[in-house]
């Protein structure tokens, strides 16, 4: 099935066509005409949802002296213009999935009068006191625990078999050997690395940075978090090649304090109670609508 023409398109207002548009893109980074059946029918099903709840919004109280400025709308039709490399290329998209401009700006209205109401709903949360941010970080502490770090430089030399010095014979006894020196002079491990490292960091004199749990390729995370501050690593083997490790300075893990969370924790509960208010107040409208 190709092309827009091919889609069996419900009878719906023009401003339809955008959620369908919107459904397409974000749900499978795709053109309407783009998309298989099951994707079609998958985009229709979402664009259902989001034209319904847009349209019950729109129908309220709440909504009726809300004003969006053309100015507004002249920005969010530019936004979406701006995502292609042309404004025919644009036109051209617009068209293929069932929109024109004047009827891509009706749906942006729209779309910005339902933001504002939500955002006007959203308005009426409580404030969050001092007790909720402090009950939120004794009840949450963990999240507020800044993992372990590790100062770390590396030394990598690769396995090719079409250079003499790298093959895997020649490779090992060559990073053997670097690692030797290192663990005699820990603190030639920098320049060791700048001399003969052959991965990129060897321009920083082989640092990666402070690096935490996850970061690394399995066998070099293993390694690392093994390593005594100041200690290097044995040879290890990736499938980029061979590596040695120093842990240069280990940095504990540790608990922010509140103060510094404080903001955070206000955040993350600003956002649950403007939700909340918001789902509270649409609950009645969708029962109504039934």
């Amino acid at each position: 099935m190709t092309g827009l023409e091919a889609k069996k398109l419900p009878a719906k207002p023009a401003e339809f066509a955008y959620h369908l548009f919107r459904g397409a893109a974000e749900g499978f980074a795709k053109s309407l005409p783009d998309l298989d059946e099951r994707q079609f029918q998958e985009a229709l099903k979402r664009a259902d949802k989001t034209y319904a709840l847009e349209s019950l919004v729109l129908s309220t109280e709440e909504a009726r002296d809300v004003v969006i400025a053309d100015g507004r709308v002249d920005e969010a039709v530019a936004e979406i213009a701006g995502r292609y490399p042309s404004r025919e290329n644009f036109l051209h998209e617009l068209g293929v999935n069932g929109l024109d401009e004047s009827t891509l700006r009706a749906a942006l209205q729209r779309e910005l009068l339902f933001d504002a109401v939500m955002e006007r709903v959203a308005a009426r949360s409580p404030l969050i006191s001092d007790v909720d941010v402090r009950i939120f970080y004794e009840l949450h502490k963990q999240r507020f625990v800044l993992p372990e770090k590790r100062t770390t430089r590396h030394i990598l030399v690769t396995i090719n078999p079409d250079f003499p010095e790298n093959t895997p014979e020649a490779a090992r006894k060559r990073i053997r050997e670097y690692a030797d020196k290192a663990r005699h002079k820990p603190k030639r491990f920098a320049a060791l690395a700048r001399e003969h490292s052959e991965c990129p960091t060897a321009f920083q004199d082989g640092l990666l940075g402070d690096v935490k749990r996850g970061e690394l390729y399995p066998q070099l995370d293993a390694a690392l978090f093994k390593l005594a501050e100041g200690e290097v690593s044995d040879v290890i083997e990736t499938e980029v090649g061979l590596h040695i490790l120093l842990c240069e300075k280990i940095h504990e893990g540790r608990l922010v304090s509140l103060e510094k969370a404080e903001q955070r924790i206000r955040q993350i509960l600003e956002q649950r109670r403007r939700r909340a208010c918001q789902k509270a107040w649409l609950e009645p409208l969708r029962g109504k609508d039934r």
